[in-house]
């Protein structure tokens, strides 16, 4: 069975992160911007884990804690956005930025 080398979970990694920022830009939706910026934490996840493995010394587990750390932080982020919407969604009655002018005057 053949190794998948570094260069291959980076460009996997590369790839989904390309896949976020287009769907964070492109997206008319605020649930499908939170998703394409979910996408791209789990890039950056993919990354952090393969550097670790592949560079990291023997028994360092350094990119796994890192990434437990990001998988926390996106899913604290996960929820407490998923809530704002909801607000807003009650509120407003609707979940498109361009609607959204809470701030403006």
């Amino acid at each position: 069975m053949p190794q998948v080398d570094l260069g291959c979970y980076l460009s996997l990694s590369a790839v989904l992160f390309s896949v976020g920022v287009y769907g964070a830009l492109a997206r008319r939706n605020l649930v499908g911007i939170l998703i394409a910026i979910e996408i791209m934490l789990n890039a950056v996840n993919i990354a952090l884990v393969a550097f670790s493995h592949y560079l990291g010394p023997n028994g360092n587990d350094t990119g796994t804690v890192f990434t437990v750390f990001v998988i926390t932080v996106a899913a604290a982020e996960a929820a407490v956005a998923l809530a704002l919407f909801l607000a807003l969604y009650r509120t407003r009655g609707s979940v498109d930025p361009e609607e959204i002018n809470l701030l403006k005057w």
